[in-house]
């Protein structure tokens, strides 16, 4: 698996920074998962370029494939006005409406004080929702006081342990998605026509009769758990995580 880290700190030595690490640190921990750390303080100007001339430069066009091709990002920004910085903004907005569709996202921030922690859950949650990225649930905030006070490590855990487990559920549906889509092929319902045609629901229907279609959902009734045809007549429920790893490009 891959790890992606987009950091957003302006500083050098940057609290942005030493937190993203952390969090890596902590997420990569007792697996052979590779790191890649995305610096966009070295990308401003790029970043300012496409947006008046449509074009990434080398840089940012192999940053924003990185974050693509990841198996899990974890983005950290500093709070600037109650919100995420203008560059963190930058390069989400330069990035392809699709490339973070199914993809686990942990997300983080760090301020000068405690009463900013909301930016999580009022700025970044959305964003990335709005992206379609599969956010874990717990966001990590460290203001200055949190460094070095109890708390902070325990969030870093939990929020990177949240990311390793979704990460290696959807690499793993992944790898499993082809397997069952030719399965599913080869073990749906019978050609129409033929001595094994179905009705759509497992039922035969009559010899040389074509299957019939699913009767129509009512309007405001919540549709059933996807479900695919196996032998046998019966149905069998696709797993939540295959179908985040279907929306994956």
């Amino acid at each position: 698996m891959r790890l992606v880290v987009v950091s957003a700190g302006l500083s050098v030595p940057s609290s942005t920074r030493l937190l993203a690490d952390r969090l890596a640190a902590a997420a990569v921990e007792g697996t052979a998962t590779r790191v890649e750390v995305v610096e966009l303080r070295d990308l401003a100007v790029e970043i300012a370029h496409h947006f008046t001339n449509g074009f990434p430069g080398r840089a940012l066009g192999s940053a924003l494939d990185a974050v693509t091709t990841a198996d899990g990002l974890i983005v950290v920004t500093p709070v600037f006005s109650a919100s995420y910085s203008g560059l963190f903004k930058s390069f989400f907005d330069v990035l392809d409406m699709d490339a973070l569709a199914g993809k686990p996202v942990l997300i983080a921030a760090t301020g000068g004080s405690a009463r900013h922690s909301l930016v999580l859950e009022h700025a970044l949650r959305p964003l990335f929702a709005h992206l379609r990225a599969v956010v874990v649930p717990t966001g990590v905030y460290a203001a200055s006081e949190d460094w070095g006070a109890e708390g902070l490590a325990d969030r870093i855990d939990r929020a990177a342990a949240e990311l390793r487990s979704l990460m290696t559920a959807l690499t793993a549906a992944a790898g499993t998605a082809p397997e069952a889509a030719g399965t599913a092929g080869s073990e749906g319902v019978g050609a129409a026509g033929g001595a094994d045609a179905t009705d759509g629901f497992g039922d035969p229907g009559p010899a040389g009769s074509a299957p019939a279609a699913k009767p129509p959902v009512p309007r405001g009734t919540a549709p059933a758990a996807p479900v695919r045809t196996v032998s046998g007549g019966g149905f069998e429920v696709v797993p939540f995580e295959q179908q985040l790893a279907a929306l994956r490009p």
